[in-house]
């Protein structure tokens, strides 16, 4: 990743710090399910003894489930390991102010373990090396994450406490695209875009979608791990301002039987001179290589599957006409797809639909990345572009389950030759510990079908 000035530098911290504007400064990395895991620290204390040796935390934050239950099964942590520490490196380059948080600075970190060597299956570090990969055949990714919220008038301890039944939309009806929809709630997107700008963020635009409640803020596009690390702050903060408004938010892929919460994905690459190398004089104006990185995505989406939708909610958003792709296609700005080629020139790039809000951004990028390599290093050729309704069409089908995503990735030589085989059992243990919860659940919808009428 090419140098870039920090939405803060150090120095700039240190002033803040002298003069008390800044107390707090917040050190974190995201786990796999994509959230921040870290340490508060007293600001003098960070500058002292963090900024120059960083800090450690318990190695079972990357062996835990959702509900933060040491599990089985992973290598790197357990029981009989003792439940050790690894390093908690911080990245300057990610030092912003946290405009939600008085008195607030946050900086992103690198996992290493004692010896110095990274922690492979830490999702940054993942990341980072299918970037490297990328970068030693001369390009840059950049990518862009578009999530997709609700928001509900409740707040998020009413909505536990009611065990998530009757909530109150902010929205009674669709109010996609609607600027009276968006403006009902426009005091709440007004202060997240507001303080996501303050933390250095670069805010495109809001809009409303067509679940009650649902609205999506974007941000400019940029270098790919810059666009995962910026997604992991912007999801803990809009919670957290959510919160602090007096009502909530989810992200989930799936709250109801309407239209799920997405995180389309857009991805391009950069040559050595900047130049878009997806751009070209082939067919639709696009290049060999991508072409050939297109049909890498093609090649290895259900096997990535588990990248873009590691929940077991995920795969109930895969519904024909939903807006939420069921085919493993692609076609010129279709929204049918499973990938979508948009822009032309400069803005030329594809979409990856299947991640929905629930996505680890850091995974699914590098997915994208992973498989748009093996397209490149086998010279894939590039199916036919569907222009028709891909729901339709005669196509493979995406994975309808986290058991079957899982094994596909299990199984895929394509993934184990992109991400080694550690980072392939983890994430497999990882599915495996859901499915397994979720198969021991007695869920809500057997109780009103079988509690008297069988």
């Amino acid at each position: 990743m090419a140098d870039r000035t920090p939405p803060l530098s150090v120095e700039e911290l240190r002033i803040l710090v002298e003069s008390g504007e800044i107390d707090t400064v917040v050190l974190a990395f995201p786990d796999m399910q994509g959230r921040l895991q870290g340490k508060r620290f007293a600001a003098p204390f960070f500058l002292e003894e963090v900024l120059e040796h960083g800090t450690e935390g318990c190695n079972y934050l990357l062996a835990v489930d959702t509900e933060m239950n040491t599990v089985d099964g992973y290598a790197m942590s357990s029981w009989d390991r003792g439940y050790g520490d690894f390093a908690m490196r911080p990245d300057f380059s990610t030092l912003r102010r946290v405009p939600w948080n008085e008195g607030t600075a946050m900086l992103l970190a690198d996992l290493a373990w004692n010896d110095g060597s990274p922690v492979v299956a830490a999702p940054r570090q993942i990341l980072r090396r299918q970037l490297e990969r990328l970068a030693e055949r001369g390009f840059t990714a950049h990518a862009g994450t578009e999530l997709e919220f609700i928001v509900f008038k409740d707040t998020y301890e009413q909505a536990w406490d009611s065990g998530y039944k009757g909530l109150t939309p902010a929205n009674q009806y669709n109010i996609d695209y609607s600027v009276l929809g968006t403006g009902r709630i426009e005091p709440l997107l007004r202060r997240i875009r507001n303080d996501m700008t303050a933390a250095g963020l670069v805010v495109e635009s809001a809009k409303g979608e067509c679940n009650p409640g649902q609205h999506e803020i974007v941000f400019k596009y940029d270098e790919a791990l810059v666009t995962c690390d910026q997604h992991a702050v912007y999801k803990t903060g809009a919670k957290e301002i959510a919160s602090q408004e007096g009502v909530s938010l989810t992200f989930m892929a799936k709250y109801n039987e309407r239209e799920g919460n997405s995180c389309h994905i857009h991805l391009s690459l950069q040559d050595e001179h900047g130049a878009n190398a997806m751009a070209g004089d082939g067919p639709g104006g696009m290049s060999d290589v991508m072409r050939h990185f297109l049909a890498g995505q093609l090649a290895a989406l259900r096997d990535f599957s588990l990248l873009y939708a590691p929940n077991i909610n995920s795969y109930k958003r895969f519904q024909p006409g939903s807006f939420a792709p069921t085919a493993v296609a692609w076609g010129p700005d279709n929204r049918t797809c499973a990938l979508r080629v948009v822009g032309h020139g400069r803005s030329l790039r594809f979409e990856n639909r299947l991640p929905g809000g629930d996505v680890n951004p850091h995974l699914a990028v590098a997915g994208l990345v992973a498989a748009g390599l093996y397209g490149i290093e086998h010279e894939l050729d590039l199916p036919e572009a569907c222009t028709g309704n891909a729901y339709t069409g005669d196509y493979a089908h995406v994975p309808t389950s986290l058991r079957e995503a899982a094994e596909l990735w299990e199984n895929s030589p394509i993934a184990r030759a992109a991400f080694g085989d550690e980072v392939v059992a983890h994430y497999r243990n990882m599915a495996r510990v859901e499915v397994e919860a979720y198969d021991a659940a007695v869920t809500d919808w057997e109780l009103r079908r079988s509690f008297e009428r069988l």
